[in-house]
């Protein structure tokens, strides 16, 4: 595995790259309280900035855990393509009806009334610190290679894979 440090533009590419193929991630709060919290959270969109976005319900206890602290750290997990990041960041919670119109998708109205329903937040988590762990040539490959040290008795050098921190 070879280390590759991104930054600026490749590391926002690489974070929305994994995040919006993932789409769903481990979204944990209150970092400071062990064991940390931790739920489900679909993605939303990662913007052209690197800023992860999501819906959720203003009476959750994410929301007040993040009133609370704003730090948070997101796992996205990718295995069909052997892709995971990790994003520690600051998550700020939106109210206003221009920024729930237009992050609002029809998959939301699942868990809410509309877009007018009064608990509709959006939370958007600004990266802070990201790192990622990928594979250059993808599972298939990846697979090979173990399978071919498996039968054959040596090791495999894992030269496919690259991991590094993203840093915007």
């Amino acid at each position: 595995m070879s280390t590759e440090n991104l930054t600026n533009t490749e590391a926002i590419k690489k974070i929305k790259e994994i995040s919006e193929k993932a789409k769903f991630c481990m979204f944990a709060t209150d970092l400071e309280t062990l064991p940390i919290t931790s739920r489900p959270m679909g993605l939303q969109e990662t913007d052209e900035s690197g800023n992860l976005w999501f819906i959720s319900s203003d009476a959750s206890n994410k929301n007040f855990e993040i009133k609370e602290d704003k730090r948070v750290q997101l796992f996205f997990m990718n295995n069909s393509d052997s892709e995971y990041l990790s994003v520690f960041g600051e998550a700020t919670i939106y109210k206003d009806k221009s920024t729930i119109e237009e992050k609002w998708s029809a998959i939301a109205n699942a868990w809410f009334d509309g877009k007018d329903d009064p608990n509709v937040s959006i939370i958007r988590v600004e990266p802070k610190e990201s790192y990622y762990w990928d594979t250059k040539a993808g599972k298939l490959v990846s697979m090979l290679s173990f399978a071919a040290a498996a039968i054959t008795g040596n090791k495999t050098d894992n030269s496919d894979g690259v991991e590094g921190n993203a840093t915007i």
